[in-house]
């Protein structure tokens, strides 16, 4: 009997091929935008995605500073961190980040948005974000792409 057989491809890193992709942050929604990201990073837009290997591309995001909240996010939400030392604790507005380190707020929301483990770890090292609209990665010829077409 000829039968077809197919075979289930599991994705390692000898068998990936990861690409560079560039993303425009100006006048995007936080939350939304990280989602895509972290879609990508993750590999879940590619056939051979597996759950626990980094199949994703490396992604480069400009114009981080740009980014916007809705509603009233931007004086209502906080974000809470712990220095260490008792009374340690310490509250800032996106707003508050935003004077100070304005790739934060990015770079938070696609944490949160990643496996909390080794796997999450890795995948956070390639995503790289930056305020304005240079970047070092020329050299690797990103593909730019819209974040509305993500998914």
């Amino acid at each position: 009997m000829d039968a077809l057989s197919y075979k289930t491809v599991s994705a390692s890193k000898e068998t990936v091929t990861k690409g560079w992709v560039l993303i425009d942050a100006e006048n995007e929604t936080v939350g939304r935008l990280a989602s895509r990201v972290a879609y990508i990073v993750r590999g879940k837009n590619k056939t051979n995605f597996t759950p626990n290997s980094d199949a994703g591309d490396n992604v480069i995001i400009i114009n981080a500073e740009k980014v916007k909240f809705t509603g009233n996010k931007v004086n209502d939400k906080e974000y809470v961190r712990h220095t260490g030392y008792p009374s340690g604790q310490r509250f800032a507005s996106p707003k508050q980040l935003f004077a100070t380190k304005p790739t934060e707020v990015l770079r938070m929301a696609v944490s949160g948005m990643l496996p909390k483990n080794k796997l999450g770890d890795a995948l956070r090292r390639n995503v790289y974000i930056y305020a304005g609209t240079e970047h070092p990665h020329t050299a690797q010829k990103p593909t730019e792409i819209k974040s509305n077409t993500i998914k």
